[in-house]
Parts: structure tokens; sequence; C-alpha cells
């Protein structure tokens, strides 16, 4: 009895060791050390974790935190609750910002395109708080819109106590955490408007204040397009990054760098492992006609082709010849009504057999229901057809 205990155990041991090696196939061990003490390199299209370094120790996060001041401005745009050229009024708690800001005063109205350039840009205390005013009305109830936020993004270790990261108090997140709203956050293109800006002047405002990206990777490192630096004495220096060369976007979070040169040098440090191991394969391009008869019940069409719905990358090892193979699952038929873009299957993505992603598959025009004349038509049409075929016979 003890012996086949031992085997049960034995086995159950390996198969969690496998899961493990099969989970963390891209966390490999790296030769190289960092003195940053938490530390994460991520691809973007597919969220792998490919270095990992404490990845969920709970730490200040400083003025990372308007990663997500950015991210809820830039929805709110998308969303139609704020436009570029609205006015923003620039309240006196906001004017009264220190750290670094951009000199708002108080009174002056400014467009949001404007504050989120001051935000984006130089990081600006004042500008993060005048837009969450505008957004929100108070900066408190912003900050339940940041937590709230959070929590539905999945970021399970952080808290948000403002808009700016000045507080070190209740505020607090992991580079894991960082990884996924900055992932978020990169999936706005507005973003790259004003996030590669390297000298710049706040030309709205009355000091004409003179923008320099705090970060210097967006300069001197090759296809360094974000995200966001920060630093307090408590947080030390901090630093989200993305860059994309080719098809391949990394995105890496260095946390309590002991410098600002270090934080500066150890992210290039991570990308440049990321893109000497790591490449990415494009699968499947947005809009691609990956099914063209789709069977349509009830409608004027009796047939609809899908579209993929979003474009869809790989990420493959350096050197490793992997196989990667689409499948087309539609439930048919579909019943009409149908709106072109709705969802009407979706393609699986898998990588040597195993699942590794889903595209949505989408309608490719509108289909109306058909009406009792579209059936009689379809009967005369029919019928018509099969007459035609008789007399060719005979």
């Amino acid at each position: 009895m003890i012996r086949k205990i031992i085997g049960v155990s034995a086995f159950l041991i390996c198969l969690s060791i496998l899961t493990l090696s099969y989970v963390n196939t891209y966390a490999q061990e790296t030769p190289f050390e960092l003195e940053s003490p938490s530390a994460l390199l991520t691809d973007f299209d597919t969220g792998t974790i490919l270095f990992e370094k404490n990845p969920n120790e709970k730490l200040p996060l400083a003025s990372i935190t308007k990663v997500m001041t950015t991210l809820l401005a830039l929805e709110a745009i998308d969303n139609g609750r704020i436009k570029l050229e609205d006015e923003v009024h620039v309240s006196e708690y906001a004017a009264s910002m220190g750290g670094s800001q951009v000199f708002l005063e108080a009174g002056e109205i400014l467009p949001v395109s404007a504050i989120l350039k001051a935000i984006i840009v130089s990081s600006g205390n004042d500008a993060s708080v005048a837009i969450a005013e505008k957004i929100a009305g108070t900066v408190e109830t912003f900050v339940v819109q940041m937590n709230d936020r959070a929590a539905e993004l999945g970021m399970k270790n952080t808290a948000f106590a403002d808009c700016t990261g000045l507080s070190d108090e209740g505020n607090y997140s992991t580079a894991y955490d960082i990884s996924i709203m900055s992932r978020e956050l990169l999936k706005h293109p507005l973003f790259f408007k004003w996030s590669t800006i390297w000298l710049d002047n706040l030309k709205e405002a009355k000091n004409n204040t003179e923008l320099t990206n705090t970060n210097r990777l967006v300069r001197f490192y090759e296809g360094c397009d974000g995200i966001k630096t920060g630093s307090t004495q408590k947080a030390k220096y901090c630093l989200t990054a993305s860059s994309k060369r080719g098809d391949l976007r990394l995105i890496s979070v260095v946390l309590a760098s002991p410098s600002s040169q270090i934080r500066f040098q150890e992210t290039a440090k991570l990308m440049d492992f990321g893109y000497a191991n790591y490449e990415a394969v494009p699968l499947i391009n947005k809009d691609d006609l990956v099914e063209r008869q789709v069977k349509v019940m009830g409608g004027k069409d009796r047939i609809i082709s899908g579209l993929a719905g979003k474009n869809y990358t790989a990420l493959s090892r350096k050197g490793r010849d992997e196989q990667y193979d689409t499948e087309n699952i539609i439930d048919q038929p579909i019943k009409a009504p149908i709106k072109k873009g709705d969802k009407i299957g979706h393609i699986l993505v898998k990588k040597d057999g195993v699942e590794i992603g889903t595209v949505a598959i989408l309608a490719d025009r509108d289909i109306d229901t058909a009406s009792i004349f579209d059936y009689i038509k379809k009967v005369i049409r029919e019928w018509t057809s099969s007459t035609e075929k008789e007399e060719v016979l005979n």
C-alpha cells in the first residue's frame, strides 16, 4: 500500500513539473543579473512572459500610476465622454501640484490634447489632476474609477491612492500588474501621437513650458515608443517601457532600481535579450477572408463570408521549428438577420497541435431576414431552373 502511494505521489510530482515547464516555456534562465529587485519582460501580442524577477512583489510605483490615468483618459475619448478639443479648466488644486509639473496656472484653459501631451511626455502632475477633474469631477472619484478599472483588468495586487503617484502610502503595484495596464494602454493608437516626442513646447499653456520626455530610451533605444517613468524617495526609480522592431513588440517593467541610469540600462538589457532570442510570426491579418461558404438560414441570401476579426501574431523562440495550424469553427447555418461585423464563429490557432489562441470570425455583410415574397421568388426561381434543365435534357 505504501509502495502504491509513493508511486502515485511520484507520478503527480512529475506531472506537476511537466505542467509548470510547459506554462513557463519562455520564462527561461538568463545569463545575466539585474540590480532592480523586481522586473518583467513580456510579449505585447500574446502576453507571454519572457523574463521575470519577483514579478508579484508589491512596491510603490510613483508616476507609473499615470499609466492608468492616461488609460482612463483615452478610454473616455473612445467612448465619447470627452473629446480632444474639449476645454480643461485648471483648478487651484491642480495648479498646486508639486513634483514633476508643467507649471499650469489656476484658471487657465487648455484642450484635452494639450493636457494629455503634458502627461505622456513630461509626466505633469498638475496636468494629471486637471484631466482627472475633467473626467470625474473630483480626484477622489477618479481614483475610484482607477481602482475599478484595475480590478476589471485582473490587477490583483494593485491599489491607487491618487492619480499622480506622488503618494507612496496606499499606492502600490507589481511588475506583473503594471505590464497588464501597460499592455492595455498600448491598444490605443492615439497614445503614440505623444509618447515618441522627445522635445516640444506646451504652446497652449500661458508659460509655454518646454517639454522633455522623461523616458530617455525614446531617443536612445531603437524602436522605443513609450511608456512611463517614475521616481520617488520610497519607490526609487521605475520604468515601464515599450519598443517595437518588425512585428515584435516588447513590454519591459523594472521597479525600485537604485538609480535612474540603472533603470534605463536594465530595461535596454531586457529588450536586447528579447529581440535576440524571440521573433513574431504573423499568422492572421485582420479582415482576411477566412471562410467563403457559410450557410445562412432564413435570410435573403443563403451564403455569407467570414472575415478575420483581428491580427494574430504568434511568438517563437529563434532557431525552433514550430508548426502552426488554424481551424475554423462555425456552427452552421447562421440564422438571419445578420449584421456586418457580427461574430459567426472563431479561428482556433494551434502550435505543435496545442491550442494557443482564438480569433473571431466576423460576417462580411448584412443579411436581412427573408420575407414571404422572398420565399415565393425562391420557389419560382427554383421551379424555372428545374424546368429549363428538363427542356435541355429532352
